[in-house]
């Protein structure tokens, strides 16, 4: 089983400088979000920081993600959710 490795990484936020405790797996998808967004990583982060709800910055980087990719995920359901039977076609009602 592979450890888990909490780095400790200095970063500027509004102006202000600050430290993020976050696992590496957590960094690397920040930096994809980031990307992904054509963001810097500070601007994503300074993002989070003004809607965060929690007194804590890294617990608020880890649920941005974890609600990044749940609503990635919701999107891609519906996305390829079938449509409905169409009742013209008998393959779709199990006719033969």
């Amino acid at each position: 089983m592979k450890r888990v490795v909490i780095k400790k990484r200095s970063i500027t936020v509004a102006r202000h400088k600050t430290s993020i405790s976050l696992e590496d797996e957590f960094w690397d998808s920040l930096q994809a979000i980031a990307a992904e967004r054509e963001e810097t990583i500070a601007e994503l982060i300074a993002g989070i920081d003004t809607d965060r709800r929690s007194a804590n910055l890294s617990c608020a980087i880890r649920l941005f993600i974890l609600h990044y990719y749940q609503h990635r995920l919701d999107q891609q359901r519906t996305t390829i959710a079938p449509a409905d039977p169409d009742p013209s076609n008998p393959i779709e009602h199990g006719a033969h």
